[in-house]
């Protein structure tokens, strides 16, 4: 009996993987053609995915790429144990050396997809175990067998319809663009958008992608300043890609509301960099790693009156306290902290500043709350802050007026 899939991969090492299976010219047929009942799980005919090892040539003969690649095949037979799926390997450089030849293989590595019917076509994508086992992308039930010698084709998971025993990781922060949704959100005239232009291949973009994903994970709450990526280099993608003139990867552009005109960002691509970048052009404060600044929730003109607050007599007080209501009034919900800090103290809360401010960090420090409650509660904690030394908070706001 014919398997109904068949994955075949040359590969420059001689590594044994626990899952998976060594084949050969004599056992070739038995596998791929008829199908030896020993490879499959309770006697099921399975697919078979086959990678085909050179021998001699793994770690240190100029072919570092095998290398890399070794493990993650390794993997990716790891995430199909127990399913109708074969990972398997050939040495096509030795013993099967007349399998690499019928097959076309001309370069290592080389994989390859057989449909039921010993046809086969060629691999594309990535050679991380995300993009192999097809993890991040919807799985389409094909009839096709998987290949890596010249890289086109999806992955396992799209090609058999079988799902891996690897759990997909939790969706990126970054708000994904593409040709449907592009004008929606990058032109949106009342938020700030800020979108790298990347593409899947990109040495530069894979570098800079683990720290854009962070600045997005902190901007997430901030709905008025979105942190975007699109695949410049996705065919459907690339009208947009020359309409905003991009010529190399990353690109990262800047679309202010308001405005239809996008900006070249020239700036570095450090976290701090995206995240100094974006409060400055967003008017937010956000701190690196997450979180927002000290600084944030802090007004000047109430922060003045903490500290005339805190030097005042009691009688003096409640002036201050009517002065303070005035100014709360245009601040925004989260500067009525001030007010309530004020209440405290003029009825003589014991130890309140100290307790509250305890209290405070204690949750900040657990972050155990939804990212906006955090907010609220740091917010809190900085306007507490204004009260807490008024001579210094006083000496603080005159150097930043300087």
């Amino acid at each position: 009996m014919r398997l109904s899939l068949s994955l075949v991969a040359a590969l420059v090492a001689a590594v044994s993987a626990s899952n998976v299976v060594e084949l050969n010219p004599g056992s070739w047929d038995s596998v791929i053609v008829n199908y030896d009942l020993t490879l499959s799980l309770d006697n099921i005919r399975a697919p078979a995915a086959i990678a085909k090892y050179v021998e001699g040539h793994f770690s240190f003969n100029g072919k570092p790429i095998l290398q890399n690649l070794a493990p993650a095949y390794e993997q990716l037979a790891d995430a199909f144990a127990g399913k109708d799926v074969v990972i398997a390997k050939v040495d096509a450089d030795g013993e099967g050396k007349p399998l690499g030849s019928k097959f076309g293989v001309t370069g290592f590595p080389t994989l390859k997809w057989f449909d039921k019917d010993g046809g086969y076509e060629p691999y594309e994508g990535g050679r991380d175990i995300d993009a192999l086992a097809g993890v991040r992308l919807f799985e389409h039930p094909s009839s096709y067998v998987f290949s890596l010698l010249t890289l086109d084709s999806c992955c396992v998971s799209s090609k058999s319809g079988i799902k891996s025993n690897i759990k997909a990781p939790p969706p990126p922060d970054t708000v994904i663009l593409d040709y449907t949704n592009f004008d929606g959100v990058a032109l949106d005239q009342e938020k700030d958008v800020l979108v790298t232009f990347t593409a899947p291949w990109c040495g530069h973009c894979k570098s800079m992608k683990p720290a854009y994903e962070k600045v997005a994970s902190t901007f997430k709450t901030e709905s008025k300043c979105i942190v975007a990526n699109i695949d410049a280099d996705d065919q459907k993608n690339k009208g947009i890609a020359a309409k905003y003139d991009v010529k190399g990867f990353p690109t990262i552009k800047f679309f202010p509301k308001g405005s239809t005109e996008a900006v070249s960002y020239e700036g570095g691509r450090s976290e701090a960099d995206f995240v100094n970048f974006l409060n400055e052009h967003c008017g937010t404060q956000r701190a690196v790693g997450g979180g927002l600044t000290d600084q944030a929730g802090r007004v000047p003109g109430l922060d003045a009156l903490a500290s005339k607050f805190m030097l005042a007599t009691a009688d003096a007080r409640s002036t201050i306290i009517q002065d303070a209501t005035a100014l709360v009034a245009g601040a925004g919900a989260l500067s009525n902290h001030y007010l309530r800090v004020m209440e405290k103290l003029a009825n003589s809360s014991e130890g309140y500043l100290e307790k509250e401010g305890k209290r405070l960090n204690s949750i900040l420090a657990k972050r155990s709350l939804a990212p906006t409650k955090l907010d609220e509660i740091k917010i809190k904690s900085n306007i507490l802050r204004a009260f807490s030394n008024p001579v210094q908070e006083s000496e603080k706001r005159d150097t930043a007026e300087l």
